[in-house]
């Protein structure tokens, strides 16, 4: 996956410290939805549906970082032209991979899946102990 500062030209952006806290998870998605309504006029369907995808891929990401990743202890939301990056770090260096074969059956393990269908692109980079997981949605303007 790619590198995403090289992959986003940004005109604006909000950075949260996460702190571990019982509702992160609610806390990140609210955050989002409040820049969504800031930076985008979701007036249309398209974007309706678009902004519903970011939301719920910022629950299964930060949802990954509380399971997999130790602890979430940073959201990053990144505003371009037309479209909206999301950044989550936390402090696990594993790979984000999947737990086996995608089934839709399961109660769990949909959160990469959700990224390859939903997202415009996505990716994760190591730094230092941890990593950052990062996706970008196209939302209609």
């Amino acid at each position: 996956m790619g590198n995403a500062s090289q992959l986003r030209p940004v005109t604006t952006g909000r950075r949260f410290a996460l702190d571990g806290e019982a509702g992160v998870v609610a806390r990140c998605r609210d955050l989002t939805r409040e820049a969504l309504h800031d930076w985008f006029p979701l007036d249309g369907p398209d974007a309706a549906v678009a902004a519903g995808d970011v939301l719920l891929l910022v629950s299964e990401v930060v949802t990954n970082a509380c399971r997999h990743g130790g602890f979430p202890y940073e959201l990053e939301l990144a505003r371009g032209p037309g479209r909206i990056w999301v950044q989550v770090s936390d402090t696990s260096a594993l790979r984000p991979r999947p737990l086996g074969p995608h089934r839709a059956s399961r109660s769990s393990g949909h959160g990469l899946y959700l990224l390859e269908r939903l997202s415009a692109d996505w990716g994760w980079a190591r730094h230092g102990t941890g990593k950052t997981v990062w996706f970008a949605v196209d939302i209609p303007e």
